[in-house]
């Protein structure tokens, strides 16, 4: 009975302390929603309608109430990336008693407001007896998937110690994947840091970040330098014969063990992705979890004025070498190094047609592909990729002999990552047998496909419609190298129906 009595709000309420959240993704935890509150005041009960995509969410004052309408009314917060929208409810006050579930809701009640308060003793008790912490020590694992531009250990210290005092990172590659692990000073640190930033994007629409408890419980970190530090030793060798980090940068870092100030209302939290203003970064200074961590891109080209972040090289040019001169083309790149951003030029070399060179539209771009076709075998080789030397590819002059190995692509209607914030920006994943098929039009049959596939010397080894979108399907093909050969003569393949065949590489597999 007490959920038919929520069945009566109204938008066009008065304010009440009583929040009705709308559109809430399915699988968000108490937690998530009862962070949206945390930053205006103290959240003093939750009742969570997952089957309706609804929460009530009652905050200690009207006031806090009001101040939390009013400041996500012109910023829409999002759970896991999806808007959530906030209104005043009909209710007064929650009546939750007797309903099931809310000793999970209470639990983390307790952790969020005791963190609040910033009485980390009562929140690390409370941790030690299990609560919603299960097994969880301070260290994370951090996967930034979709990798569009480069994120530095700075960009993940700066992000992080927001939430408390980061004591040691360490980064790596591992399965194509940047990685990090983070060490903070306290559990809670960490709980809260995983609560508010999983599943953010440092990028708007890229680079977003995954992250989980570490089995670690304690991180060697053995040099300070661009792939690892430990912010409590100044002392450690860079591992490169360089010197210590300069003990003012060192300091800048918060490396002496700064107390970040407990997250006493929405003032102490307003700084939550507040980079250093004036670092080319327009971050707004949203509190709670973040709506995004939408850094600009301006400030990846070298703007950051963090100490000890070098400069991306400015190259957008790609030396590709040790290619199969009977069958590559300057298109076959064109498609294939159009996966990972927008291609500009090809010229495959006139008198050693092993070699070309690849101009992408920026220098992330031109990383990017380097990150994941270096190493790829293709027409029965192993493709090299690298930064070239030259800083643009040229055109031929008139009457110079090219046997149309110079193209032009900078108009081409094919390029995936022109328009800002498309979804091409959040599907970009390494090479892989299993493709990602798109524009299918209804008429078009799996056998169709397996045929078009296989006309290419693919293998089929499996292949689904999405059940939701008949649009849409994965074809899992003999090996990696198939699915390259396959992409580069059938994307954008005319399957009729004004409709042309869309490839791209999949996470998934069959």
């Amino acid at each position: 009975n007490d959920k038919k009595k929520f069945k009566g709000d109204k938008s066009s309420c008065s304010p009440s302390r009583v929040l009705h959240l709308r559109q809430i993704p399915s699988d968000v935890t108490e937690a998530e929603v009862i962070s949206l509150g945390v930053p205006f005041g103290k959240v003093t009960n939750l009742l969570m309608l997952k089957g309706k995509s609804q929460a009530f969410l009652e905050m200690a004052s009207e006031e806090a109430a009001i101040t939390m309408v009013n400041y996500y009314t012109p910023a829409t917060p999002h759970l896991r990336s999806q808007p959530v929208y906030i209104q005043y409810s009909n209710h007064r006050e929650l009546k939750t008693d007797n309903l099931p579930n809310q000793a999970r809701v209470q639990a983390a009640l307790q952790a969020v407001n005791a963190m609040q308060s910033g009485s980390l003793a009562v929140a690390s008790a409370f941790a030690a007896e299990g609560g919603p912490f299960p097994g969880q020590g301070s260290v994370l694992r951090i996967i930034v998937e979709n990798l569009f531009y480069p994120v530095t250990l700075e960009v993940l210290y700066q992000i992080f110690s927001k939430f408390g005092s980061v004591l040691k990172i360490i980064t790596f590659t591992r399965n194509n994947q940047f990685q990090a692990l983070l060490q903070y000073a306290d559990p809670i640190h960490a709980y809260y840091a995983k609560m508010a930033l999983d599943g953010q994007s440092v990028y708007t629409a890229c680079c977003t970040l995954r992250i989980e408890f570490s089995k670690l419980t304690s991180l060697k970190v053995k040099y300070n330098n661009d792939k690892s530090r430990d912010f409590t030793r100044l002392d450690l060798p860079s591992g490169d014969g360089q010197p210590p980090l300069e003990p003012s940068i060192a300091a800048a870092f918060g490396t002496q063990n700064v107390i970040f100030p407990s997250y006493a209302g929405a003032a102490g939290f307003a700084p939550a992705m507040g980079f250093a203003q004036g670092a080319g970064l327009s971050v707004p200074a949203a509190p709670g979890t973040l709506t995004s961590l939408a850094v600009t891109a301006s400030a990846v080209s070298g703007q950051m004025t963090i100490p000890g972040v070098t400069d991306i090289p400015g190259n957008s040019v790609l030396l590709v070498s040790n290619l199969n001169p009977e069958a590559i083309t300057p298109h076959g790149l064109f498609i294939l190094f159009g996966v990972y951003g927008d291609v500009h030029r090809v010229k495959i070399m006139f008198k050693k047609k092993e070699n070309a060179l690849v101009q992408m539209a920026d220098a992330m771009q031109a990383q990017l592909a380097i990150s994941h076709l270096n190493g790829q075998r293709l027409y029965g080789r192993v493709l090299h990729a690298t930064l070239s030397k030259h800083q643009t590819v040229q055109l031929p002059r008139e009457g110079q002999e090219d046997q149309g190995l110079t193209k032009d692509y900078s108009n081409s209607p094919l390029h995936r990552f022109k328009k800002a914030g498309s979804k091409n920006f959040q599907n970009i994943f390494p090479p892989s047998a299993t493709l990602h098929l798109s524009n299918i039009p209804s008429s078009v049959t799996v056998d169709d496909l397996k045929k078009l596939f296989a006309s290419t010397g693919s293998t089929v080894k499996a292949f689904r419609f999405f059940q939701k979108d008949c649009k849409m399907a994965l074809i899992q093909l003999g090996s990696v190298e198939e699915a390259l050969h396959a992409l580069i003569e059938l994307h954008n393949y005319d399957l009729g129906e004004n409709h042309r065949l869309r490839i791209s590489f999949s996470k998934s597999t069959i």
